[in-house]
């Protein structure tokens, strides 16, 4: 087991200090350019279609579901523990300026889920009467023959090893964890009932995901905000500190920090981008999934509308929990990933402090955990069959129980480094990709 955790290690620092640095924001900055920047041209439009599309109970027709209802099981997957216990992980292991670099990361990626939204609407297909879709079909259709095969048996591997069990089993470990800290409860008790009610929610497929999210996504978000604003408006002095923390550390975190925290340019940069990724979800493959199985006239409908979910996750709900550590000062508590936030909430709202963020927690880890079952199940019926589907639910309900009550950091780290992984056939298709999304793009700006 030790050899397996040094071996991990070693892949982890070559992905996320290097590898993924390069190709991620590489790829980002690529569209950008190639696309005219459309992030910014083309992002009223997409805030107009999703506020245009917005339903609590949006209906689903043999064409797909409704592209709100697709934006709201993206955004379940990626607003998760990432947006509170990795915000909180990046400030304390990368510096404030570690934020900085996530938005950059963001930015740029916008432009990346653009294009991967677009591929999987134009080439998703209909299977038992469901539309699906994914890397998994857009990376088979850019590479034919053993090399497209090879690729996309290798993504659907590791997304379902780190979405489908690693992942769900970081998620429920936080739901565990934050539940215990604010109202005593064993772990245990909280990991069955949340398996239980995730396994009724998977036997009744996407349809199903898609109602749960649509409704819990929009509650979500707006408890979480709110309680967001009135610690920062009770801080407004903090902060303004806080914006200005950001930008110094950015590049130059000794003047934030001091020379003994060990902080460089280097660490903030790498802890903003992996830590951005694990909560946005850009360029790693997993929310076109979703996206796939939206009802809309052109592919570039719904790569507008999957831009905005990048923004309202990293600018708007990452962006308010660091603002809200760095303004109230918690950084220097030496706390880090949820218990960091944890003291930050304490700080303002006293006791309920611990309430607040286990109550958010479980909404935003739950929605994830329905939102990474799905992505995970596409590819295990895209690679064994549908009758693998029914044995891969059982799993991932068993991952979810064990992981609100057993934290192994090897798991966690080999979570991570599969995370990476797929991240890279995605990518090479994506960028192989670029005639076609270019070609759809003007057509859709055509007819717009």
């Amino acid at each position: 087991m030790e050899m397996v955790a040094s071996v991990v290690e070693v892949v982890n620092k070559f992905l996320w200090d290097y590898a993924l640095l390069i190709l991620l924001l590489g790829t980002g900055i690529f569209y950008s350019f190639r696309l005219k920047f459309i992030q910014v041209r083309k992002f009223g439009a997409g805030m107009k279609k999703m506020f245009g599309g917005f339903s609590l109970h949006g209906k689903s027709s043999e064409n797909g579901l409704s592209s709100f209802q697709a934006l709201a099981t993206a955004i379940a997957a990626q607003v998760g523990t990432g947006n509170i216990a990795g915000a909180a992980t990046a400030i304390a292991s990368g510096g404030p300026g570690a934020i900085f670099w996530m938005w950059v990361s963001a930015f740029f990626g916008m432009a990346t889920i653009y294009a991967e939204a677009v591929m999987a609407q134009h080439t998703r297909v209909k299977e038992n009467g469901a539309i699906v879709g994914g890397p998994v079909y857009y990376i088979k259709y850019i590479f034919k023959g053993k090399f497209g095969k090879f690729l996309a048996g290798f993504f659907s591997v590791a997304i379902i090893l780190a979405l489908g069990f690693m992942g769900n089993m970081v998620q429920s470990n936080s739901i565990g964890s934050s539940f215990s800290t604010a109202f005593g409860v064993d772990p245990l008790v909280v990991g069955v009932i949340i398996a239980l009610i995730a396994a009724v929610i998977f036997i009744g497929g996407i349809n199903r995901i898609a109602r749960v999210t649509e409704k819990v996504v929009p509650l979500m978000a707006l408890v979480y905000i709110v309680g967001c604003l009135i610690i920062l408006f009770m801080n407004l002095e903090g902060t303004g500190r806080a914006f200005q923390d950001i930008f110094v550390a950015a590049f130059n975190p000794s003047a934030v920090l001091g020379g003994a925290a060990g902080v460089t340019v280097q660490k903030a940069m790498r802890f903003g981008v992996a830590r951005g990724l694990f909560s946005n979800e850009a360029g790693m493959g997993s929310t076109p999934h979703a996206h796939a199985t939206a009802d809309v006239k052109h592919p570039g409908d719904q790569g507008i509308i999957a831009m905005v979910g990048v923004f309202i996750d990293t600018f708007v709900i990452l962006t308010l929990t660091a603002l809200v550590i760095l303004s109230t000062g918690a950084l220097a508590s030496g706390e880090t990933a949820a218990a960091l936030a944890q003291v930050a909430f304490d700080s303002a709202f006293g006791s309920f402090g611990k309430v607040f963020i286990a109550i958010c927690m479980l909404f935003f880890a739950f929605t994830t955990i329905i939102g990474w079952y799905y992505f995970g199940e596409v590819n295990v019926r895209h690679l064994l069959g549908n009758k693998a589907v029914k044995i891969y639910a059982f799993l991932v309900v068993i991952c979810v129980l064990v992981g609100s009550v057993l934290k192994v950091d090897l798991v966690w780290n080999m979570s991570d480094m599969f995370n990476g992984l797929m991240v890279i056939p995605n990518l090479i298709a994506i960028l192989a990709s670029v005639k076609i999304v270019a070609r759809l793009s003007k057509e859709y700006e055509k007819q717009m």
